[in-house]
């Protein structure tokens, strides 16, 4: 078969290294790729919301099954606009991935099926929003409403970084037309975790729990990011908390999203925080986490062509996912100055001197002739497949210490809470 993937991150990296392991799949493309993903996949340069020009590849590549990796062009219909002409494709149409297009529509869902989470308001002006919070105090979470690349939420600790949020969302304008609307809600303390699951719309398969670190900076500290690094199975998710999570908050989002009138099959990501009340939800997200994906596609037995298959076919509960044994651990590579404004265009070097079981997946990565460069804010994900955690951290660094380029910035504490 032939296999489109759609986005050019470090998740779609992993997806073509999944495809290119199955026997099933003859040729892969990408829209528009990395320098990293051209190594397996033939990259065309088009960009993944460009919906009328993917639609013209699918048509004149035959493509058998496209697999949509970002939340952009989910948003924008690109399912709907396959599926229309008949043609087999991964990802939740429009109308449900608007669970991760507005945060506001997943905290009504969530308060009309009774799915837990942080109470909240909703503003569309700064100086209700204001108002409100100076009325509750610090701390609180501020959001913008839309699609901001992970980077739209800000946890305020005391009631002048709160309004200072505020100001920067719908006053200054940071993330655009993202910012029209804020959420404004209760500061939950714990531990974050992050549950994937395969859904038919019918059928839910969870995945390997995750643990993502947001913050730039070690010990959490820092502006949120697209994500710094990952792990998987992340052991704050106890066995009993996966049951919890799946009958609480996977199967009655899946069935409520039906409800509305929203049908939802694809990858349903629940962004949790694992209070003493138990599991709540932070955020969904309508595809595969980057740099989650890493992790959990490196974990992964079962051949990911055979589930996608199953999955589009309404027959997931045919499937047996398998899981290797261990764990893996993602540190995420940065452009010095990420989340802010960074350089571009540093040639990278030892990227072929990984270790066995380390994957170098690129994600803002570009070729300037036959050198690999700097083309992004998030350049690399060192992802380790080893027995047990500790290995895997320690592998993961391994890998990281064989890279070089200039102004290069990671976390030096990922996977730390598992130790605990």
């Amino acid at each position: 078969m032939k296999v489109l993937i759609v986005g050019g991150g470090g998740r779609e990296h992993a997806l073509a290294w999944k495809f290119s392991l199955s026997p099933r799949v003859k040729k892969i493309f990408c829209a528009p790729g990395n320098a990293g993903i051209a190594a397996l996949a033939e990259c065309v340069n088009i960009q993944s919301d460009n919906v009328p020009a993917i639609l013209d590849l699918v048509r004149s590549e035959k493509i058998d099954l496209t697999v949509v990796g970002p939340e952009a062009p989910l948003v924008a219909g690109l399912v709907d606009a396959l599926e229309h002409e008949g043609y087999p494709v991964f990802g939740p149409r429009r109308k449900a991935a608007e669970i991760e297009g507005s945060k506001v529509l997943a905290k009504e869902i969530m308060l009309k099926y009774d799915i837990p989470t942080a109470w909240y308001g909703v503003f569309d002006n700064a100086e209700q929003a204001a108002s409100y919070i100076k009325k509750i105090g610090g701390p609180c979470v501020v959001k913008a409403d839309g699609l901001a690349a992970g980077k739209g939420v800000i946890v305020a600790e005391d009631v002048d970084t709160a309004l200072a949020s505020v100001d920067l969302i719908m006053k200054q304008r940071a993330f655009g037309a993202a910012g029209d609307r804020i959420i404004v809600e209760e500061c939950l303390r714990g531990e974050e975790a992050s549950i994937l699951a395969f859904t038919d719309g019918e059928h839910v398969i969870p995945m390997l729990p995750a643990q993502d670190h947001k913050r730039v900076y070690d010990d959490d500290r820092g502006p949120n990011t697209g994500g710094m690094g990952a792990y998987a199975p992340a052991p704050v998710m106890t066995a009993a908390l996966q049951k919890e999570a799946l009958e609480k908050i996977l199967i009655p989002t899946v069935r409520g999203m039906a409800a509305e009138g929203r049908p939802y099959r694809g990858i349903l990501y629940a962004g949790l925080m694992i209070t003493d009340r138990g599991p709540y939800v932070l955020e969904y997200n309508a595809r595969f986490g980057d740099p989650e994906a890493q992790p959990i596609l490196m974990m992964l037995e079962s051949d990911l062509a055979d589930v996608l298959e199953a999955l589009l076919a309404g027959e997931l509960n045919q499937v047996d996912l398998r899981w290797n044994s261990g764990a893996s651990v993602c540190v995420v590579l940065s452009s010095g100055g990420y989340p802010g404004n960074y350089r571009k265009g540093d040639i990278i070097t030892g990227l072929h001197d990984m270790p066995e079981n380390v994957m170098a997946f690129h994600a803002g990565t570009g070729l300037k002739g036959n050198q690999v460069v700097t083309a992004g804010g998030r350049v690399l994900g060192i992802t380790a497949l080893a027995e047990n955690i500790p290995a895997a951290i320690n592998l993961a660094y391994q890998g990281v210490s064989k890279v070089h380029y200039e102004g290069m910035h990671y976390r030096k504490d990922i996977g730390k809470k598992a130790l605990k």
